[in-house]
């Protein structure tokens, strides 16, 4: 019993989940000049300062670049992390990887690990990706499972996020297994992308309805990017993934500028485009670049690549790449004030078999 009694001393009770986030509880880092909630509160102060300084209001033909601490203080990226990635969507996935009843994949954000999964009903949840007796990571990488099961003490959860068995519990007064179930995330899929916020308490645990993540994802493009071919019937290919020794607002700003690096960074993608035909439309969370393409009609160039590009940017780290059958997705993942991970991943037109590609 005294093993009983030790080994779920530690159970975690999250009364109000709108605001746990797991790298809060379970990924603590000692502080050696103060204690980590107020060097935390510093931080934030000291960041926020940083951003008050910066008048957004200078006329575009007299602003300056950001000053350079936004890409290299670590108080800064905190305030990113907390103001801007953990309040809004959040591309994560892709409905391809959640084809069937018991798929599932992991992620992490920030300091915030996540599991998504499809359960045997064919519906689609979204849960912090810890246990909650003490904290272990449930699940990793992708695949199939029939209900998470902790590698380290056998806790056992239902793909609903219900707890199913807690080991050795017996004992244990007026503890109440509805209480201790996978703490939810909002989730919700737009065309082939599934998408996650983490600045809402997911009440229903069930799917947000598309129009309504459109509208707060998009700021009402979406009917846009439809219209450009981006959508639910392309077929997903494969992925790429890269680590860059960049602060992750560095790759944003070079697919921002308007092509303005291309005919010199990119001399064989310029010799096929019209750049004289660049042209960038801004919508309130979304820029479109538009290109036509340089090649000679129904040469094989055009037929590979088609007649023009759409370039997207999604607020604040998403882009999406839309040529002929073909689109790709840059996913910009912050790991540290100067070091990111960028994940490419690649589509086809669903009328086109993957035989194309070869």
């Amino acid at each position: 019993m005294a093993m009983t009694m030790n080994t779920t001393a530690m159970i975690m009770k999250i009364p109000n989940h709108n605001t746990f986030k797991s790298h809060q509880l379970f990924n603590c880092v000692k502080k050696p000049s103060c204690s980590s909630s107020s060097c935390y509160s510093e931080n934030l102060v000291a960041a926020q300062k940083l951003v008050y300084e910066f008048n957004p209001q200078i006329p575009i033909e007299k602003a300056l670049t950001p000053p350079s601490s936004w890409y290299t203080d670590p108080s800064f990226l905190a305030l990113e992390l907390h103001r801007v990635f953990y309040r809004s969507w959040q591309v994560v996935g892709y409905t391809d990887q959640l084809k069937d009843p018991q798929d599932f994949f992991s992620g992490r954000i920030g300091e915030v690990e996540f599991v998504v999964c499809r359960d045997d009903n064919g519906k689609i949840h979204a849960f912090h990706n810890v246990c909650r007796h003490h904290a272990s990571i449930l699940a990793t990488g992708s695949g199939k499972k029939s209900w998470f099961v902790c590698p380290y003490h056998g806790w056992t959860y239902g793909l609903d996020g219900t707890l199913l068995k807690a080991t050795r519990i017996t004992g244990i007064k007026d503890f109440n297994v509805k209480e201790f179930g996978l703490v939810p995330l909002e989730v919700a899929t737009w065309g082939p992308f599934v998408l996650l916020n983490m600045g809402k308490e997911a009440v229903h645990q069930e799917e947000v309805d598309s129009n309504v993540v459109a509208n707060e994802w998009l700021g009402g493009s979406s009917e846009i990017l439809s219209i450009n071919g981006i959508d639910s019937s392309l077929s997903y290919l494969c992925r790429r993934e890269y680590t860059i020794e960049c602060n992750w607002k560095v790759f944003c700003d070079n697919y921002l500028d308007g092509g303005y690096h291309v005919p010199y960074a990119h001399k064989g993608l310029a010799s096929g485009l019209q750049l004289d035909s660049y042209s960038t439309s801004l919508y309130e969370k979304v820029s479109i670049q538009r290109c036509e393409s340089g090649s000679t009609e129904g040469t094989d160039d055009t037929h590979r690549l088609g007649s023009k590009a759409i370039y997207a940017f999604i607020y604040p780290n998403f882009m999406i790449n839309r040529y002929g059958p073909w689109m790709d997705t840059n996913l910009v993942i912050p790991l540290a004030p100067t070091r990111c991970k960028v994940v490419f991943d690649y589509f086809l037109d669903g009328s086109l078999k993957v035989s194309f590609v070869i």
